[in-house]
Order: C-alpha cells, then structure tokens, then sequence
C-alpha cells in the first residue's frame, strides 16, 4: 500500500495515516536529506541556490510528513502512533545533531555567507541563525565529544516525550463519578450538563469529573462541597508524580535526567549552565538579566498580591473556613468576585457560542489585516469537531489555510497551542503557502446547545490565533526564517499576548458576542461588571507566573538541580520569595509542567512575561492612533507578523513602535501602575 506520508498532496489525509507508515517514512527522508548534503557538498562553490535551497526542499517532505505525526500524537494519541513516533524520535535527534556537527556543511555555509553577494538581507539573517547552530550542535567539539553530545540529544528527545505521555496517562487515568446530585451544590448548570455528558459517554451512571481544565476548573471554582474540591485538587496538582494514587506515570526520576544531561549538554558547548545554553538563542542577554526583570516585577507586584490574599482569608471566615487551603482559594475568589461585582463567568458563556465567537475574530482580523476567512467542508480531518480555513489576503490571492481544533476530549493532550504543518516556502515550482494547526481544550457543545465559551477561553483562542497568524500572514520565502521559524523564543509570544487585549474592547465583543438563543449583544451592563472585575486579583496571577518563570530559571541555572530534592528545595525557595498562597506538602506542580520539562521553554518560561511588556507597548499604539486604525493595523503586520524570523526582534518591534519597548503599558494593563 502506498505510504501517504511520503506522498502527501497539498493537505494531509489525516484518517488514512498508518502508525506502520512512520517508521518507513522517517528512514526514506533521513537517507534522502544525508545523501542529497552529500552530493552538494562535492561541488566546488557554493551559493544559496546551489545548496541551501535543494536542502531546504528535502528536508520539508520531512516536516511536513513528522508534523503531521507529531500532530496526530497530541491531538488523536493511540499506542500504536505513540510507539511509532517515540521510536522514531531518537532517529531524528540523531540526524538533526548529525547535520549540525557536519564541519564540511558549516564551512559550506560559511562560505556562502561571506563570498555570495546576491543575499538579501533575509537570507544573511538565516545564515547567520545557521552558524549560532552548528555552534550550539557542537561542530566545534572533538570527535569523542561529538559523539556523547548526541547521544544526550537522543536520550534528552525520549525523555521529554515520556515525560508528555506520562502527563497525558496521568490526567486520562483518573475520573471522578458522583451519583448524588446533593454532593454538587454550588456547580452551574453547564458544568453539571458536561459532566452527565461524561458520564454517558463512559456509560455510567450520574456525572463524572476529569483533570481536563474545563471539568477540574468548574469543581474547584463553584463546588461548595468541600471535600470534593480538595479531592479534585489533590489529583490535579500530584499528577504524574509520586503523591498520586496511581504512582505508574511518575515523572519523578525522568526530570532528574533531564536535568543531569541538560546540564551536561550546556557543559559540553562550554556554558556554565542551561539557562545560559538557552539564552544564546533569546533577546535576553544573560539569566542575571531575566532574573532581574522578574524580581523587579515580582517587587511591583507581590505588595498587591499580598493585599489581595489577606482578603481572600478575611473572606474564607465569614463562609466558615477557618483555615484557608490552595484547594479553598479559587472557590473563595469567586465568591468575593460575585459579591464585589455582582458577576461571574458564567454569566458570560450565553453570551459567547462558538460559531459566534469564530465569526467576529475574523471579521476583527479582517479589519485589522485585510484578511478574509472561508470555511472549507471537503478536507480530510481528524475528528469531526475540527474545522478547516482557506486565508485570503486584501487581493483575494490564497495566502494561508488553517485547521481549528477547539473542545476537550479523550487521547487529546490538555492545554492549548499552535503548530504547523508546513510553513511558507518559495520553490522553484511557486509558492507553498503556511498552514496552521490551532488547538484549544475548551468545554465542548453539551446536548443541543452549542459549544459556549468562557471568556478565558474566548482569550486563550485569541492568543493561539496571534501565533497563528505569525505563521499564516509572513512574506518571508525561505522556511527557516519565516513565521515564527527564526524568532528569538522570548518574543514569539508577541503576537499571541497583543491578540489578548482585543477581548477587553467594546467594538471588539459587539463583533464575537450574541446570546445563543436570543442573538443579544453582551448587554452594556454585563460588559461594565466584567471590565470593573478585570483587574481582580491580577496581581495574585502575576506572582503566580513570576513563580513558574523564576522557578524555571533557577532550576535551569542551578549546576547540582539535577540531585535528589534538590527540585523542590528550589521551588520552595522561589515561592518563599514571591508566592502568597500556601501548597500543601504533597503538592507535585513540576511534575507536570510540560512547558519547561517537554514543551521547548526550558530556561524560557520567562518568555511570557518578557514579551508581554512588548505586547502590551504594542497594543498601546493602538489605544493611542486607534484600534481599528488601517494605517496602525498595517504596519503591525508589515513590521511585526509579515517579517517572521527574517530580522532580530527588537528591530521589528522598534520599526513599529518608534522606540524600545516600555513596561508602562504592561504595569497599566496589570492594574498595576500606581506600583511603579
């Protein structure tokens, strides 16, 4: 039978993809990529044309192919496909670490970038992003330290893939059915309504709760059974580690490894540390600079943060919680946000369904960025819930296409993100346009209602989409640089945290909100209550992320982070310095923080908060010239999204803004300012 993943035509045929195909595919393409380096490099001169170009070609049948497998083990996750793509994964290392040890390919290149005067700017940036890689895959080292470097690169891309499947097995292995319907006081009428779909579709009898965020979210939120949320808490926050009560996934031992071999990875290029191996790639010029920005932020916030939690315990006595607990926090919170402001979330998700929600994003988009979104219903898919977008620009040419997979389910990873399946790519043969891949674990339709969203998770889909369009809307014509491939890590959340303020404007929920059964706009009254609440406890949020991103740099600049406690020693220092909340002692966050441990923000955590003083400073030119400007939309995505990796960041922002970034805007957006 043919191997689709060797053949896929403009768009991949995702229910026709074998977990068999894999491995075939991946020996086919390495033996391909190694033989055609091979045979370019007997010439004599080389130029952009003669080498980078038939190995940019090459190597994107592999990527394409590999995201779609990569893909498919996120959103549709078997044991067949996870055995087939962990299989394949220390292969690819290999070849990867292989490529950039080559000496004859770096000096081949090397030579490109000081003898070919046909180079646009874009290519030398490219190039030069080329050479930092052969640098940090270690072509410089001696044969033997070669050789241990990738087998570290190999053994690093098992680890962090079992460390994902662990936290996936953790999350899909535990369930909580209730039959009693008095044990669930307190929950909105739409949770209980998600949860007895649960239960039928495991057929069982009552509801049933999952560690997927839209069911734990709504127990530990609204439940008044107490003893529920700290049920349901104990098993979020031990996932994967050696406090649950299924110890099997226990990510445990797996951290400790790759912490040991990350570190001697970086030891190997001749830094001191990972944090330091991170940042030769990043805005940020050392971890003394990031740490300093996160403590001063951390400084800003933390009297704020303090201040706010002192309420939240004045607040736990009046509903008899004498002692306040992390699993008691987020129900007290929203009980102090109903009284403060008489307002919920879910007062809101009538007013936010689905299709409702997708149509004003992209008319939004369209007034912005001249771009038009059309639903294509004859495209191969993964499960019947995703949708699929034909992008056209302000010529009515095809610019990019994106698939949308938004609702919570079975063999599907949580959290949210963005990925593609190809990138732009100038050929011979034209252009290949961006494709994207967006995907959310928001709660899904329930019965004959349509899906209804949060306002959270109206946020998190305009966030996604901002990288999403960093990929779809580039004019850069070579794949490495373009979209977001050649961002500094600590600015690719730019476009995604600027995405997030248009949720807050007026013009923009008149757009994306009508109530699934009348068609009402948000009522003006319902908008002042979410808006006067926007600021509710954002310091006690701000901590809560200058935790994970300090946390996430220590451990990374810690040489010995890697010996046995040492993890939480670390973590309990950081959350003396800048949390507020108390955790109990079986409290296992690490262990499932995919970001830093499988994600690729190891040491770059901080990237969020980092960029977000770029984002915020950029959404401010919008507040100031207008926010459905022509003149500013357009120059947002000439200077920002159309540029890609084609440029260091900072230029690009400073090309749109003026200036170097101020944190102002983020302090003002934070509620904040009066802190400066």
């Amino acid at each position: 039978m043919k191997n689709l993943l060797l053949n896929i035509p403009t768009l991949p045929n995702f229910g026709e993809v074998k977990a068999d195909d894999i491995t075939p595919f991946v020996d086919m393409c390495l033996t391909q990529g190694r033989q055609v380096l091979a045979e370019r490099l007997q010439q004599t001169a080389f130029t952009w044309d003669n080498l980078i170009l038939p190995l940019n070609t090459t190597n994107n049948q592999l990527e394409k192919g590999w995201s779609v497998v990569g893909h498919l083990n996120g959103v549709a996750n078997t044991e067949a496909l996870r055995d087939a793509y962990n299989a394949n994964l220390g292969k690819l290392s290999d070849y990867h670490t292989e490529m950039g040890q080559n000496k004859a390919f770096f000096e081949a290149i090397q030579a490109i970038r000081k003898n070919d005067s046909s180079l646009d700017n874009a290519q030398k940036k490219s190039l030069d992003d080329s050479l930092l890689s052969f640098k940090l895959s270690g072509v410089a080292l001696a044969e033997a330290q070669k050789q241990r470097f990738r087998e570290v690169s190999q053994e690093l891309s098992q680890l962090t893939s079992k460390f994902s499947d662990n936290v996936l097995d953790a999350t899909q292995a535990w369930i909580k059915q209730v039959t009693d319907k008095n044990e669930l006081l307190g929950l909105p009428e739409s949770a209980l309504e998600m949860a007895q779909q649960t239960a039928q579709q495991r057929n069982v009898e009552g509801w049933v709760f999952t560690l997927d965020f839209p069911s734990y979210s709504a127990v530990i939120t609204y439940a008044d059974n107490r003893a529920l949320r700290e049920e349901m808490y104990k098993a979020y926050s031990t996932r994967a580690s050696d406090q649950a009560a299924n110890t099997q996934f226990d990510n445990s031992q797996l951290m400790q490894q790759i912490l040991k071999l990350r570190q001697e990875e970086a030891e190997l290029l001749g830094y001191n540390n990972y944090a330091e191996l991170s940042l030769a790639t990043k805005m940020a010029d050392s971890p003394a600079e990031v740490i300093a920005f996160l403590e001063d932020l951390a400084q800003r916030s933390k009297p704020f943060a303090v201040k706010e939690f002192a309420q939240v315990q004045a607040f736990a006595n009046t509903l008899g919680i004498d002692e306040l607990q992390a699993w008691d926090v987020p129900y007290v919170s929203e009980k102090i946000r109903q009284k403060d402001y008489d307002f919920n979330d879910e007062d809101l998700k009538p007013y936010f369904p689905v299709d409702k929600v997708l149509n004003g994003l992209f008319e939004l988009l369209g007034r912005l960025y001249q771009v038009r979104f059309e639903q294509k219903n004859d495209v191969n898919i993964w499960h019947p819930d995703v949708r699929f977008y034909h992008v056209y620009n302000a010529q009515n040419e095809l610019q990019a296409a994106c698939y949308i997979d938004l609702y919570a389910r079975q063999h599907k990873r949580g959290g949210a993100w963005m990925d593609s399946f190809c990138g732009r790519f100038k050929r011979e043969d034209g252009v290949q346009i961006p494709v994207a891949f967006m995907v959310c674990n928001s709660a899904p339709p329930v019965g004959e209602k349509p899906a209804l969203f949060t306002h959270d998770e109206v946020v998190t889909l305009f966030h996604e989409f901002g990288h999403g369009l960093h990929h779809m809307l580039t004019q850069v014509d070579y794949p490495e640089i373009a979209g977001i491939n050649g961002v500094e890590w600590d600015a690719v959340e730019l476009p995604s945290q600027f995405m997030e303020n248009w949720c807050w404007e007026r013009e923009t929920l008149d757009l994306m909100t009508g109530h699934w059964q009348t068609g009402e706009k948000l009522p003006e009254a319902l908008l002042q209550k979410m808006l006067a609440a926007r600021h509710f406890q954002s310091a006690m949020m701000m901590v809560r992320q200058l935790e994970f991103a300090l946390f996430d740099l220590k451990l990374h600049s810690a040489p010995d982070a890697a010996q046995e406690g040492r993890i939480y020693e670390l973590l309990k220092q950081v959350r003396s310095e800048v949390a507020v909340i108390k955790y109990p002692s079986y409290n296992r966050m690490p262990n499932s923080f995919t970001h830093i441990f499988a994600g690729g923000y190891a040491a770059g955590y901080y990237s969020y908060k980092w960029a977000e003083v770029l984002s915020a400073d950029a959404f401010a030119r919008f507040e100031e010239e207008g926010l459905f400007n022509p003149k500013v939309g357009e120059a947002f995505k000439r200077e920002i999204l159309e540029m890609g990796g084609s440029r260091p960041a900072m230029e690009s922002f400073i090309a749109f803004r003026g200036r170097k970034p101020s944190i102002d805007a983020l302090l003002r957006h934070s509620g904040l300012q009066s802190a400066a």
